[in-house]
């Protein structure tokens, strides 16, 4: 299978015109060819370079991150930097690179997450765009928790959903949650939409000292899981569905998931 074909069915599920303005070059074929053929695909958040040096290690033909690793300009490709290191290897070795960024955060993190959840009724949390069928589209989910719990009780359900080790809790573990909001990645900026939508709790990542305590004076609480802790779920989405895809058309084409390990650690 082609490099392009592998890229075309992943992008009629995710769009490369749902990614968001600012990030419309970072999305898609980053190195390589269109015309290469694939056999391994490896797939991972971060294109790190223990990535890289484990997708040559195995073979792969075609690495797929949701992260992409140029991310705006580049003006010179050498070894004098990581990047440059990078993209030299995944050349040098004929491995073809593709990032799905902000158009899966629309069209397929979104749903994932709510659905690992168990978020009912859910609606677009922070709206984007909008479909040709005329349907909202966009960032994040909003909905009812399937039953009422606490704060604390929700941060623990969050941890056993999606296989992290910890969370931070802004507000009382006691408080009571009905409604949630969940935005994998980075959240901060998306405080005051939760507000507005009336949830009871933020899901997401990234948020600092002074946004957590102000979203607690303004009656919101927030789980903080990481940026990683919630978006690895890409990893297996995608994986799912290409070895539907690969065994429903008799493709013989082998999926690799990159181990999932937190970049950090809590000592």
């Amino acid at each position: 299978m082609l490099t392009g074909d592998i890229m075309r069915i992943l992008e009629e599920r995710s769009p490369r015109a749902y990614a968001e303005s600012w990030d419309a070059d970072n999305v898609g074929l980053q190195v390589g060819n269109p015309r290469r053929e694939v056999s391994v695909v490896y797939l991972a958040l971060d294109a790190t370079p223990e990535v890289v040096e484990d997708a040559i290690d195995k073979g792969a033909h075609m690495l797929i991150t949701h992260h992409p690793l140029i991310f705006g300009g580049i003006r010179k490709v050498n070894t004098d930097d990581s990047v440059g290191r990078r993209v030299l290897a995944l050349a040098e070795n004929r491995i073809s690179y593709m990032a799905m960024h902000t158009n899966y955060d629309v069209m397929g993190m979104a749903d994932r997450a709510a659905d690992i959840l168990g978020i009912e009724d859910a609606c677009v949390f922070f709206p984007t765009a909008v479909d040709e069928d005329g349907r909202t589209q966009g960032i994040g989910r909003v909905g009812m928790l399937p039953e009422p719990m606490s704060l604390g009780d929700l941060a623990q359900l969050v941890k056993e959903r999606f296989g992290i080790d910890s969370v931070r809790i802004f507000g009382d573990p006691d408080a009571g949650i009905r409604s949630a909001a969940i935005s994998p990645g980075s959240g901060k900026s998306m405080v005051e939409t939760a507000l507005t939508d009336g949830a009871d709790v933020l899901i997401t990542g990234d948020i600092d000292h002074h946004t957590g305590i102000d979203a607690v004076a303004e009656g919101l609480c927030i789980i903080d899981a990481g940026h990683y802790g919630l978006e690895h779920i890409f990893i297996d989405e995608v994986a799912e569905f290409l070895n539907g895809y690969f065994y429903d058309n008799k493709e013989r084409v082998q999926v690799i998931k990159e181990p999932v390990k937190s970049p950090f650690s809590v000592v």
